[in-house]
C-alpha cells in the first residue's frame, strides 16, 4: 500500500466562507484553523501547506461562552520595565473583534513555520460583508 503525498504545486484551493454570529468562537475558531490547514482534505499531508482560504464574517456577533468576558485577557508587553498592557474581552470584542477572532484561530494553528503561511489565507471581517465576491467562496455548512 502506497502512501499519497502532496506536492506543494498540486494543491487546488478553494474559498470558504464561516459565519461567526451566535456560535461560540472557539467552536468557530478551531473549524477556521482545521480548513487553514487542510485537515479535512482526502490528500492532507502534515508538512504541506494544502489548506483552503477561509473567510470569517459576522465576529462582532460571535460568542463568548462562561465568563470569559469579565475574566479572560488580552496582554502585550512592549518588552520596557512596567509595559505590560491588559485588555478585558468584553472591552477587546467591543472595539477589535476581528483581532480577537484573528488570536483564537491562531492560538489554533501548528506552532512552526507554516502558520505564517495558514495564518495569510485568512481573511476576518467584524460586519457580514466582505470584499471577497469574486472568488466565489462557498459557505461552509456544517
Amino acid at each position: 500500500m502506497s502512501t499519497t503525498m502532496v506536492r506543494k504545486e498540486d494543491v487546488q484551493r478553494k474559498w470558504y466562507v464561516l459565519d461567526a454570529a451566535g456560535k461560540p468562537m472557539g467552536k468557530t475558531a478551531a473549524l477556521a484553523a482545521d480548513l487553514l490547514r487542510g485537515k479535512r482534505k482526502v490528500d492532507y499531508t502534515p508538512h504541506v501547506d494544502c489548506g483552503d482560504f477561509v473567510i470569517i464574517v459576522n465576529c462582532k456577533d460571535a460568542v463568548l461562552t462562561g465568563k470569559k468576558l469579565e475574566q479572560k485577557y488580552y496582554r502585550t508587553h512592549s518588552g520596557y520595565a512596567g509595559g505590560l498592557k491588559e485588555t478585558r474581552y468584553d472591552r477587546l470584542m467591543a472595539t477589535r473583534p476581528t483581532l480577537a477572532m484573528t488570536l483564537a484561530v491562531r492560538g489554533m494553528l501548528a506552532k512552526n513555520p507554516t502558520q505564517k503561511w495558514q495564518l495569510r489565507r485568512l481573511k476576518v471581517y467584524a460586519g457580514p460583508e466582505h470584499k471577497h465576491a469574486a472568488q466565489q467562496p462557498q459557505a461552509w455548512e456544517e
